[in-house]
């Protein structure tokens, strides 16, 4: 009896050391990072109007944010625009539209403006800036777009037939003004903290303040977490700038005094 439980415990932990396999569901929908790639810009969708636009059309001068989503997920997708949503208002001063793009794509090829339409005006009035209506895009589109950015991106979806569902994974992305990706944010709550040096990492100098770029000195951007951290080494050289400025700060004010009493001696 106890050789036969023994025997049964032995192959329920083989069995489940095969789950992992290549062709196990979460290895399907696994989000594969593909920092540095150029997401196709030539790749044509509608928006929120249906009107045809190239995926170009919302890059060239501020970083943006891209969701891979569908309207009629029940449940992740949902979770992964309010989280966002809600961190992205939390970056203030920085404003959808003024100084970064949204564009959430849609990975359902069945969905069609109108839905795009009902989505963006439900998350217009949450994000609640006036004038963002410019900086929120919410778009659809065939197959082969869906699937060239899909591919670009390494996000992975399987279809359910039979419960009408995509499982996928949750992350949000933000790239350089001209399209290139940068920095991954995965599972969910992302905070305002992250989404604004991810921002500012990305902008390519065209988004933030010295302050932030000082900031970014001190947080180092993990990729396999997809998450800034503070590091001992980093606070340390930050500290050892702030010094050197400081003293040199210091120095010139020294020196300009002298100048003056100099001056101020020859005249006399």
């Amino acid at each position: 009896m106890k050789k036969t439980l023994l025997g049964s415990l032995v192959a329920v932990a083989l069995f489940a050391g095969k789950l992992p396999a290549d062709d196990s569901p979460a290895k399907q929908v696994k989000i594969e990072p593909h920092p540095g790639t150029l997401v196709p810009l030539d790749a044509t969708f509608r928006d929120e109007t249906g009107t045809d636009v190239e995926l170009g059309r919302y890059f060239g001068e501020k970083p943006v944010v891209l969701v891979m989503a569908y309207f009629r997920c029940p449940r992740l997708c949902t979770e992964v625009l309010n989280d966002l949503n809600k961190g992205l208002r939390g970056v203030a001063p920085f404003t959808a539209g003024r100084d970064f793009q949204v564009v959430v794509v849609s990975f359902d090829a069945r969905e069609k403006p109108p839905l795009a339409a009902a989505k963006k005006h439900s998350y217009i009035e949450d994000y609640g800036r006036p004038g963002s209506e410019d900086g929120w895009h919410f778009l659809t589109g065939d197959q082969p777009s869906i699937d060239s950015l899909k591919e670009a991106v390494g996000f992975r979806t399987v279809y359910d037939a039979k419960n009408d569902q995509f499982a996928h994974d949750s992350a949000v992305m933000v790239l350089t003004p001209a399209g290139k990706l940068s920095r991954y944010l995965f599972g969910l709550g992302y905070n305002a903290r992250d989404l604004r040096l991810a921002l500012v990492d990305s902008s390519d100098g065209k988004v933030g303040s010295v302050i932030d770029h000082v900031l970014l000195m001190c947080f180092h951007y993990d990729p396999s977490t997809g998450k800034y951290s503070a590091t001992v080494l980093s606070i340390v050289r930050v500290g050892g700038v702030i010094t050197v400025l400081t003293l040199l700060s210091f120095w010139l004010a020294v020196a300009w005094r002298g100048r003056r009493r100099s001056s101020f001696a020859v005249a006399g």
